[in-house]
């Protein structure tokens, strides 16, 4: 299930970014479930990883190898090869040197990603086998096929293009991601690739990266775990006919933002397909002293079982959302000057109950699939966005029978 209308876009071809899927049978056999990307000569890549202690072998293996000017991604779905020790170290690199092996590249060229169960060994022979099918495959035009080998229990393929104009010339930015679960990233999503034809900097486009992942990526949460293999990477190919865009130009804001965008929708179409999800929740906190104290409360907020399954049933218990305002760790709070808002239904006033709320008016707004809540502070001038979905049965049961 998921909320509103999310099909996937025509993706134009990236010149220099080829995509290649292939079915390995690590979980299942009836759809592709290995992804490699290969990307020109000159191309630059940037990525951002979990921040999860126990981050998965692959995450080790593909911090390493990004300051090796990386040509090559192998992902694969079904298996995390997170919690494996070793072997899974092993298995990382051997899938790294196997792909190597086939293309013609050195193995630190290549950055590896998995994702699916945790604590299962990586079937490595499985994934070896199918190498050569997905580089046979590889493809300006494999987009959907890529968006749909990297899902596991997303329900639709997740996809956003852009295309902007730099000195008369076209700069296409095209984007993938999966995620439904296990979101709360503290990075960048479950994973996410991106590419763009542009010509950048490696360090330019890691600091653009990070920028965008942290106004996106960052803030959305599904049920509050922060994944063991979360990874975002931004490839730049460097065959646009557009100049080089460097730090001090006019053309890097435009860029930047459009990166942005692209991350942004992407990260709300993990909302709209978090498991079960029947709401998608906009928090908003203003007059927030800093953004980092707005983007607690908004994820308080975000987090609370008890305001996700309220929003689930359709119950305007405001008194929920006032609770997890109150204990979001907002040090001096001035209870009168606080506001809260269901879309523009003002529930909380002066203190408590706003005088003019009716529970008709909540009920109204309660029903629809989305919903903003805003909390108006009243302390200073950071405002900032979190977006969630609700909690419903098939939460509970798409997540106890994971391994089934």
């Amino acid at each position: 299930m998921a909320v509103g209308q999310c099909d996937f876009p025509a993706m134009p071809d990236i010149t220099g970014i080829r995509l290649g899927t292939a079915c390995a049978g690590i979980k299942q056999t009836v759809k592709d479930d290995i992804l490699v990307i290969a990307m020109a000569e000159h191309a630059t890549c940037a990525a951002v990883f979990t921040q999860n202690a126990f981050c998965a072998a692959p995450v080790h293996v593909a911090k390493a190898n990004l300051p090796h000017a990386p040509r090559w991604l192998l992902v694969n779905s079904g298996n995390a090869n997170a919690g494996t020790g070793e072997q899974g170290m092993q298995d990382a690199l051997l899938s790294c040197a196997e792909l190597a092996a086939v293309v013609g590249a050195d193995a630190n060229q290549v950055l590896p990603f998995s994702t699916g169960v945790i604590g299962m060994p990586l079937p490595i022979k499985k994934i070896t086998t199918a190498l050569p099918d997905a580089v046979k495959n590889l493809s300006e035009a494999n987009w959907d096929k890529a968006a749909r080998a990297i899902m596991t229990t997303d329900t639709f393929p997740k996809g956003v293009t852009k295309v902007i104009t730099i000195a008369g010339q076209r700069i296409t930015i095209n984007g993938i991601a999966k995620g439904a679960g296990m979101i709360q990233p503290n990075m960048a999503t479950l994973l996410s690739f991106i590419a763009t034809d542009a010509k950048i900097s490696q360090s330019l486009l890691q600091n653009c990266l990070a920028q965008a992942v942290e106004q996106s990526f960052n803030r959305i949460t599904v049920d509050g775990d922060t994944s063991t293999n979360d990874a975002c990477v931004l490839m730049a190919s460097d065959c646009s006919a557009a100049p080089e865009i460097t730090e001090d130009s006019e053309h890097y804001p435009v860029f930047a933002d459009a990166v942005m965008t692209v991350c942004k929708q992407l990260a709300e179409t993990i909302i709209r397909d978090g498991e079960g999800a029947t709401k998608l929740m906009r928090i908003v906190v203003k007059e927030a002293l800093t953004d980092e104290e707005a983007v607690r409360v908004a994820k308080t907020i975000a987090h609370s079982p008890l305001v996700k399954t309220a929003f689930f049933a359709s119950d305007p218990n405001w008194g929920r959302i006032l609770a997890a305002v109150g204990r979001s760790g907002v040090e001096n709070m001035v209870l009168e000057d606080v506001r809260i808002y269901l879309d523009d239904v003002c529930i909380v006033r002066n203190g408590g109950r706003d005088l003019d709320y009716t529970e008709e008016a909540g009920q109204q707004v309660m029903n629809n699939e989305e919903i903003s809540v805003t909390v108006i502070l009243g302390r200073g001038n950071a405002s900032q966005e979190v977006l969630t979905c609700d909690f419903s049965y098939d939460y509970v049961k798409i997540n106890a029978e994971y391994r089934t």
